[in-house]
């Protein structure tokens, strides 16, 4: 999967492997060795408040079922000639701005919302069509975060230069690395708690993508960051989110302390 542009300049995804366990796997995190990944073990204890916590390798049938569902969505790419597709992009469009009439799906209006042009569809080659759900989950699920960041409330001139949807289109692909679900083999816990997280909530991956992005806001202004910083923000938002899935006590996602952020 390819680097997604930000005109003019290429600013590149962080691609560094997943946090490949090995942070994860101090005495601090787990009761045994790290070598158990790769091994053919189906389980390690996982440390949290003290007591050591099964994660599996081996999936319970609803993981398996949801993986699958999530995996194809994650190789769907974004075609503007399916008609699905395009009724996303307008639904995007009336959640983004309600009562404001799209007059074309090529338009320069899409720019508005922080698309590169005035065809948003160049801009999914990344992530594919799971990055225009997300947004649109995004806007349903948590209106209110949603327009605070795509309308820059509260934001002061170059705190808030960053495109609104390619952001948006980052931040997925961003996950998608991070959680690593094509792997044969778990590489990190952050994906085995991911996957247990799935199986309380199948739309646990829509979900972390609002946290994600909330996050990434706050770290934003928090650093009046500029533009050429975009990709620094971007790598301590993975870190603040991959801490935060192995918090004690951090279960779902709706336990992430960052979760508390989305209104």
């Amino acid at each position: 999967m390819g680097f997604i542009r930000f005109n003019p300049t290429l600013v590149p995804i962080w691609t560094s492997s997943p946090s490949s366990s090995l942070s994860h796997t101090s005495d601090n995190a787990t009761c045994g060795s790290p070598a158990w990944i790769g091994k053919g073990l189906t389980c390690v204890c996982f440390k949290r408040k003290g007591n050591c916590q099964r994660i599996c390798i081996s999936l319970t049938p609803l993981q398996e079922e949801r993986l699958r569902r999530l995996k194809r969505r994650m190789k769907v790419y974004f075609d503007g000639s399916k008609l699905d597709h395009q009724e996303a992009l307008r639904a995007l469009w009336s959640a983004s701005f309600p009562g404001q009439e799209l007059r074309s799906l090529i338009s320069d209006q899409w720019k508005e919302m922080g698309w590169q042009g005035r065809d948003p569809s160049t801009d999914f080659r990344g992530a594919g069509f799971i990055s225009l759900e997300n947004l649109l989950f995004f806007a349903k699920t948590f209106s209110i975060s949603f327009q605070r960041i795509l309308k820059k409330q509260g934001g002061k001139g170059a705190v808030w230069e960053y495109p609104f949807a390619v952001a948006g289109v980052n931040i997925t692909f961003m996950i998608m690395q991070m959680l690593d679900l094509d792997a044969t083999k778990p590489r990190s816990f952050v994906r085995a708690v991911f996957l247990q997280m799935l199986s309380e909530n199948e739309w646990a991956f829509d979900l972390l993508y609002c946290v994600a992005f909330v996050v990434m806001d706050k770290q934003w202004l928090e650093r009046k960051a500029t533009y050429m910083e975009f990709n620094d923000v971007l790598k301590s938002t993975r870190v603040q989110i991959e801490k935060e899935l192995l918090m004690d006590d951090v279960l779902r996602i709706e336990d992430m302390p960052s979760y508390n952020l989305l209104c």
